[in-house]
């Protein structure tokens, strides 16, 4: 048997007494868990070091320099993520809709643990850590993939999470680190029957990947090709606010800031104020035609190239005519995450709200808010953009499934 098939098997077992573990003992787990990674700041940091060192030498680009980087702040920031999944209500158990028969039988749609999930992820070793406790909260062990360039990091921030899952009784196989090259991902995506789901994070090569091969059920984390629309009606001040913070705020993340789009009867006027506001912040800017015609000082942008992340300080611009085209362009070209509006037309607004098929819709604010922590939720597992089960940040409740309970006091079907 392989490292891997063993790993399933005791993420299996582990699983059975984690589904029906209560909320006080799942809520001391995530607490420990917090604890042990700040107690284990010094190896998980310089675990980290040795990681970022490697990627530099092997000539990584900035942005995922970034996403792979730790420091005592993003640990901290970690460990304040499992204590807030911790005061968050417990998802399993929970009664979602109950009725009663004629025949005075009641069923109960229950929320449950999906069981054992495994997650396949990129560089970012915060992921290692948000990704067990939410597993670990909503019930479910978990199998983490991380990228090999993390490898260093989220071997020790596993043993510290374990560390903690132990010291209260839970059994630590339930986090589990998945080590090897290809042919385990081939393995974890061919586990049905031990994998329950699969999620994958991170760039389009290994999503596709990952929907197009697998065997055991995946949600789809797409990636972030979000857009930005200034609508003629906007504001233009806060707009120009909301675009730099959409863009700059953290670049390299999926929902900043890829495209804007500006409507012709204001470019005149507002494309000058607002590629100012954004050189001024450090953005390289690429645009099409339109653009490069009222300002020659902006790179053409290719005809193919609007459908890729930036995930730097790079922004393309374009002009449209009205909503609809700018409705009709985004949805040519979105990955399906987020999408943004800036306007004070109502008209304009409900529009954009109906007919452009994303995750989340931005009405007059940063698309740097979709985030589960953002919305309320805690740590999230990443940002669905499917349709079916889990659309938008994936937190407790989407980390579960259901069961129906059906009560009775001896009746028989007629």
């Amino acid at each position: 048997m392989s490292q891997f098939l063993a790993q399933a098997h005791e993420a299996r077992e582990a699983s059975i007494a984690l589904a029906g573990a209560s909320r006080a003992t799942k809520d001391r787990a995530l607490a420990a868990m917090a604890d042990a990674l700040i107690a284990n700041q010094a190896p998980i940091l310089a675990a980290n070091g040795l990681d970022v060192q490697l990627a530099r030498t092997a000539g990584v680009t900035e942005a995922l320099i970034d996403r792979l980087s730790l420091d005592a702040a993003r640990l901290a920031a970690m460990a304040d993520g499992l204590r807030d999944l911790a005061a968050l209500s417990d998802p399993v158990g929970e009664v979602i809709r109950g009725w009663n028969l004629p025949n005075g039988v009641h069923i109960d749609q229950v929320r449950v643990p999906i069981g054992v999930i495994g997650i396949i992820y990129e560089a970012r070793p915060n992921v290692t850590a948000d990704a067990a406790g939410i597993c670990l909260k909503s019930g479910n062990a978990v199998l983490l993939r991380g990228s090999s360039s993390a490898f260093n990091a989220n071997q020790a921030i596993v043993a510290a999470l374990r560390e903690g899952l132990a010291a209260c009784g839970i059994d630590p196989r339930a986090i589990a680190l998945v080590a090897g090259g290809r042919e385990v991902t081939d393995e974890m995506m061919k586990a049905r029957g031990l994998v329950d789901l699969l999620i994958p994070r991170g760039g389009a090569s290994l999503i596709d990947a990952v929907v197009r091969t697998s065997q055991v059920p995946v949600i789809e984390t797409g990636t972030g090709n979000c857009h930005l629309f200034v609508d003629a009606s906007a504001d233009q001040s806060m707009a120009i606010d909301i675009i730099i913070n959409a863009k700059t705020q953290r670049p390299s993340v999926c929902n900043a800031l890829e495209t804007l789009l500006i409507h012709r009867s204001i470019a005149e006027t507002f494309l000058p104020r607002v590629t100012g506001a954004l050189r001024q912040a450090g953005v390289t800017l690429h645009g099409d035609a339109a653009v490069g015609a009222l300002d020659p000082t902006i790179a053409l942008h290719p005809e193919n190239g609007w459908d890729d992340e930036w995930l730097s300080l790079d922004l393309r611009l374009a002009l449209v005519s009205d909503v609809s085209e700018a409705i009709s362009f985004i949805r040519q070209h979105t990955s399906g995450h987020s999408e943004t509006i800036i306007t004070n037309d109502l008209a304009a607004r409900q529009r954009f709200i109906t007919e452009v098929d994303a995750a989340c819709v931005m009405i007059n604010t940063s698309s740097r808010f979709v985030d589960g922590g953002q919305f309320g939720f805690g740590a999230e597992i990443g940002i669905s953009t499917q349709k079916l089960h889990a659309r938008g940040p994936m937190a407790l409740p989407e980390m579960t499934t259901t069961k129906y309970v059906v009560t009775g006091d001896g009746q028989v079907r007629a």
